[in-house]
C-alpha cells in the first residue's frame, strides 16, 4: 500500500485553491478508481482552476449555492461562467444545502437549532471543509449526479477558494448515517 499524507494548512478560510489542486493531483496518481471529483464553488472560479490543472479522465461537478443565498432571486455563479464549465464538461449544481435548507428558515423564525444543525456542527470540528464536502456529496448524490456507493474526491472550504479534500463514499440524504470518510487529502491546521 503507497503511504499517503495529509497536507495542513495553517488557517481555514484562506484561499489555498493551488496548494490543495496539487495534493489532490497527487493522490489521484494511486487512486485509479476515482472517478470523480464534487467541488463547491460558489463563483465557479475553483472548479475551473481545478480543471485546468488537472488531467485525465475524471468528471468535475461543481456545487454551487441555491438561488437567492446571497440576495432574492440572484445566483451567487454567473450565466457566464456556467456556460464556461458547461464547455469543458464540468457540471453546475444549485440546490439547496442539505445540512440547513428550509430548517435554517425555521431556525431564523423561531430560534433553537434542528437536528443538522448538531450534524454539521460537529464535521465543523475538523474544519469547516470537511463539513461543506460531507454536504455538497449529498446534495449531488441526492440530485442523480453522482452514484452511492462510489468513492469520490470532495472538495470544500470557507471563504474564498478551497482549503479541504476528501476522499468519501456518498449517500442519499436519507442515509445520512452511513455516509463513509475514507481519507483526508488536506484541511486547515486552524
Amino acid at each position: 500500500m503507497a503511504r499517503k499524507f495529509i497536507t495542513y494548512f495553517d488557517n481555514e478560510g484562506n484561499d489555498y485553491t493551488d496548494e490543495l489542486i496539487l495534493a489532490v493531483k497527487d493522490r489521484l496518481e494511486n487512486s485509479p478508481q476515482i472517478k470523480r471529483i464534487l467541488i463547491a464553488s460558489s463563483t465557479g472560479k475553483s472548479a475551473l482552476q481545478l480543471y485546468n490543472a488537472l488531467d485525465g479522465d475524471i468528471e468535475i461537478i461543481n456545487v454551487t449555492h441555491h438561488m437567492g443565498f446571497s440576495a432574492p432571486n440572484e445566483s451567487d455563479i454567473s450565466d457566464d461562467m456556467i456556460q464556461e464549465l458547461e464547455r469543458v464538461g464540468i457540471k453546475t449544481y444549485h440546490g439547496s444545502h442539505a445540512f440547513s435548507g428550509a430548517a435554517r428558515g425555521v431556525t431564523n423564525k423561531y430560534g433553537g437549532y434542528s437536528p443538522l444543525d448538531v450534524v454539521a456542527d460537529t464535521l465543523r470540528m475538523f474544519s469547516h471543509g470537511v463539513k461543506v464536502a460531507a454536504e455538497i456529496s449529498i446534495m449531488a448524490t441526492d440530485a442523480g449526479l453522482i452514484p452511492v456507493g462510489e468513492e469520490i474526491i470532495a472538495i470544500g472550504g470557507r471563504g474564498h477558494g478551497v482549503d479541504t479534500a476528501v476522499i468519501l463514499t456518498p449517500v442519499n440524504a436519507k442515509d445520512l448515517f452511513n455516509l463513509e470518510f475514507h481519507e483526508i487529502i488536506a484541511m486547515p491546521r486552524d
